[in-house]
């Protein structure tokens, strides 16, 4: 009977290893997957650090501050994919972000070149990298709303829209003490009804994009730059993503390559605050 329980006891031993070898294997096939499906967030294995910058010194407040007016009027407008305005200027937009080395560089990039842009960021990212936002509100850049989760908010209801929008606000009043003044809904998919409740409630015009480089698709950096400058017109909206290298890799020919063409660089309400014609309805 001992030398049966023995061989019974080997062979149960012998079935959980199985079990769990199997269960292993299940297990690391879904994270995989899931890891494929739900590209946008970053995957924390521990903490992360940003990239040391020696030379940065976060400006005075007069270094900071850009003498164009950025007081759009509630009144301007519920929807923009760009802006009639007067002269040359543009708006660059980064979404997904912010992210602990991309951000970064991206920052390093547009401060040697005196750019400032408008980062739509989503909430769970502002949690995890507080410090990223710190310094991209103290370089001058605007943040945008870009949800909590990146969720497709036409398929929510007008609750969890709302939910969607407070949590992320409050992450970055928690972050960095600001608020944001403008929302670009994630895949750009916001009902109209949802478009305008957003507007009435939050204050937010909703802010899509006259140029998209399908820099999420990883072309390469030289495909995003061509498509870009190709694209961009005065008063446009150029939407990137903080969340690729490839994009950042591009940023640098990019970037002048508008500048020499004579495009400015404003924030997103600065552009919406030049606004002489009236806006579209929709």
């Amino acid at each position: 009977m001992e030398n049966q329980s023995h061989s019974d006891g080997a062979k149960n031993l012998l079935d959980v290893a199985k079990f769990s070898r199997r269960s292993f294997l299940a297990l690391s096939a879904s994270m995989t997957s899931c890891a494929v499906a739900e590209p946008l967030m970053p995957v924390s294995t521990g903490q992360v650090k940003t990239t040391s910058n020696t030379g940065y010194r976060t400006p005075t407040i007069a270094d900071a501050a850009s003498p164009l007016k950025s007081n759009f009027s509630k009144n301007a407008g519920i929807t923009f994919t760009r802006v009639q305005c007067p002269g040359n200027f543009i708006a660059i937009t980064f979404d997904d972000g912010p992210h602990p080395e991309n951000t970064p560089r991206l920052l390093d990039i547009m401060r040697a070149r005196n750019i400032k842009g408008t980062f739509y960021v989503i909430g769970n990212n502002v949690n995890l990298y507080p410090q990223v936002l710190r310094r991209t509100v103290a370089e001058g850049h605007e943040i945008g709303n870009h949800t909590q989760t990146h969720r497709l908010l036409s398929k929510l209801s007008n609750d969890q829209v709302r939910k969607e929008l407070s949590n992320c606000r409050d992450a970055i009043g928690r972050a960095a003490g600001v608020q944001p003044r403008t929302m670009r809904p994630p895949y750009g998919g916001l009902r109209q009804d949802q478009r305008e409740i957003v507007h009435a409630e939050f204050g937010y015009p909703t802010i899509l994009w006259s140029v998209d480089p399908l820099d999420w698709k990883r072309p390469g950096a030289s495909v995003v730059t061509s498509r870009i400058l190709a694209g961009t017109t005065a008063g446009g909206i150029v939407l990137a993503h903080d969340l690729h290298a490839q994009t950042i890799d591009a940023m640098p020919a990019t970037l002048d390559g508008l500048l020499r063409r004579g495009f400015q660089f404003v924030t997103v309400s600065q552009l919406l605050a030049m606004q002489t014609a009236a806006p579209s309805k929709s």
